[in-house]
């Protein structure tokens, strides 16, 4: 993703009032919301191909970030993961921290581990599952590391 590319915000009114309070402080204010660590996600739109933003709660497992698409216990996906299924390229903000990252949905194998340690985060996560008959993915951002320059010497 291209930092000159416009970037789009959520359209629910409290979650762009948050993500410009995270931008505009560099990330310094809006890292925590209500008690609660967030990050700031930047997809790219599956149709309009346009970079959209929002603000997700995040939990770590070692060097990665994880979310959840509970879309507040809901019937459908969040846009922004039906998004990264079909571009998993993202950016990712967390506090004043910036990074690329590629988006995965967690293996059956990791997904009850990685669920127990969001729900800790967050416990409503356990009422948003109760009330919707899908099984709300749990995301693995995994650091996307470039490898380091060679040094091969003078030309």
């Amino acid at each position: 993703m291209t930092t000159e590319e416009p970037i789009v915000d959520s359209a629910t009114d409290w979650v762009a009032k948050h993500i410009r309070t995270y931008v505009d402080s560099g990330g310094t204010k809006g890292h925590l919301y209500h008690g609660l660590p967030t990050l700031l996600l930047t997809v790219r739109g599956r149709k309009s191909g346009v970079l959209r933003r929002t603000a997700l709660i995040y939990g770590r497992a070692g060097d990665d970030v994880v979310v959840v698409a509970s879309s507040g216990g809901s019937d459908g996906h969040p846009a922004w993961y039906l998004n990264l299924l079909d571009t998993p390229d993202v950016d990712v903000q967390v506090g004043t921290e910036r990074f690329a990252a590629r988006a995965r949905t967690a293996t059956a194998a990791e997904k009850p581990a990685l669920w127990q340690a969001m729900v800790t985060i967050f416990p409503r996560y356990e009422q948003y599952q109760a009330a919707t008959a899908r099984e709300i993915p749990v995301v693995v951002l995994e650091r996307v590391h470039t490898p380091a320059a060679i040094d091969v010497g003078p030309a």
